[in-house]
């Protein structure tokens, strides 16, 4: 099997990895930014022309003041610190989610992002940022009744392909493999229309320990699988 075109990662485990080692959650999101920073890169260096993180979650609210302040200055921290190093080696930023109410500063960053990095070539880099997947179907459903109630699209039209172009990642591909780190098996309302047939590989390791060379392992076992998109593989078709 090919290398994968587009590789989404729910980085999970950063609370847990700090509680480990007798460490403040705020610890491990820290470290948890210098994965992504490593990780990043790492994709680069191997070619990924995609690479889907699953920064902070519409129930991400949820948790205490204090953890989602610190996840704010975090991500704050991430884009002006990182951004020129993105820009000059080609990466173009995108984000997907709801903006419609976050915080003035946070959207001024995720479209500055999205504007200086807009005519990069080399790697795209999606940002999941007030993400969830439900809430994103329901969004697109929402696009799609009024481009139907204003006769723009006829509800005999809708098809998988039309409804695709009212989501947040419209004309971006779908991912080939989707990571998930700490151990945890689930998808957690990320991505669930995009990754219908996404290989999907479940790391032991709590996010803050995600390097280069878990990254390639990761790839490795993808390609050691048969995908076959609901089908049979050819050698099986004559049996």
């Amino acid at each position: 099997m090919a290398k994968p075109t587009h590789i989404a990662i729910i980085m999970d485990g950063n609370g847990r990895w700090a509680k480990a080692r007798g460490l403040p959650r705020a610890a491990g999101h820290r470290a948890g930014v210098e994965a992504l920073r490593e990780t990043v890169r790492a994709a680069g260096d191997m070619r990924i022309p995609w690479l889907t993180v699953y920064a902070f979650s519409s129930e991400n609210w949820t948790r205490p003041k204090a953890e989602v302040s610190d996840l704010m200055g975090l991500l704050k921290l991430f884009i002006r610190r990182d951004l020129a190093e993105l820009h000059k080696n080609g990466v173009r930023v995108l984000v997907i989610g709801d903006r419609e109410n976050l915080a003035p500063d946070i959207k001024a960053l995720l479209d500055e992002a999205e504007s200086l990095t807009k005519a990069n070539t080399s790697m795209s880099l999606v940002i999941a940022f007030n993400y969830g997947a439900r809430d994103e179907i329901a969004r697109a459903a929402r696009k799609l009744a009024q481009a139907a109630r204003e006769g723009r699209i006829a509800p005999g039209e809708i098809t998988p392909e039309s409804f695709e172009a009212f989501l947040d990642t419209a004309a971006m591909p779908d991912p080939d493999l989707v990571i998930r780190t700490s151990g945890e098996q689930r998808l957690s309302n990320f991505l669930l229309w995009q990754a219908a047939y996404s290989e999907l590989v479940f790391m032991p390791c709590y996010w803050p320990d995600f390097d280069r060379r878990k990254l390639a392992e990761a790839i490795d076992i993808y390609s050691a699988r048969d995908r076959r998109f609901g089908g049979v593989a050819p050698q099986d078709v004559a049996l």
